[in-house]
């Protein structure tokens, strides 16, 4: 099966759309527990108006550019119930430091309120809450926040056809914890019928 060649080691310099280029604001703070090489293992819990599944998940991540606000990694999906083998997505991710991109996503039609909600889901967002809300956190100073809140957008499967029974439409609302090293992410999909899907 043939697989898309992407080059990582350098992410485009052309701005996408919800993408800032102010360059006033410090970079976001370093953390070695987030950098390429890291692998982290969980469950993905998806829940739907038919039925509750859980699945165990791997992720790994295979480039880290802190001041670009980017990263990229797979994730494996085990005992996915429509699957006969692991289910291996290739993904990018956009790290919010105020300075590459914002809380407000801008794209994958997401709107501010779908935003704000998924956001506040993360209890370590609580305190950014009413600055985003104002300015999409553009003005705020992440550099020394105990949390990095990122976007993860599945690109391609890397091993399965799209007939896998998982979809890779959506994208991650995703935060990390710089102290002990745990994710945990809410899927958001306006046209997937699942109430919520989460991974921690």
């Amino acid at each position: 099966m043939p697989v898309r060649v992407v080059d990582t080691a350098t992410p485009s310099s052309q701005p996408s759309p919800g993408q800032e280029t102010n360059s006033v604001h410090p970079s976001p703070p370093s953390c070695s527990l987030l950098s390429a090489g890291r692998c982290f293992a969980g469950t993905q819990n998806v829940s739907s108006l038919q039925k509750d599944e859980a699945w165990k998940v791997n992720v790994r991540i295979h480039g880290c550019d802190l001041e670009q606000g980017y990263l990229c990694g797979t994730m494996e999906a085990l005992n996915v119930p429509l699957a006969d083998t692991p289910v291996l997505t290739f993904w990018e991710g956009e790290i919010v430091d105020a300075k590459n991109y914002t809380f407000f996503t801008g794209k994958w039609e997401a709107s501010p309120e779908d935003d704000i909600r998924h956001w506040s889901k993360f209890p370590s967002f609580t305190p950014l809450l009413s600055q985003v809300e104002t300015d999409g956190g553009k003005s705020l100073d992440l550099s020394n926040y105990p949390h990095i809140f990122m976007r993860w957008k599945e690109q391609y499967f890397v091993n399965v056809g799209v007939d896998c029974g998982l979809t890779i439409a959506g994208f991650y609302y995703v935060c990390f914890s710089c102290s002990d090293g745990s994710i945990s992410g809410f899927y958001y999909d306006p046209s997937s019928r699942m109430t919520w899907e989460q991974i921690h």
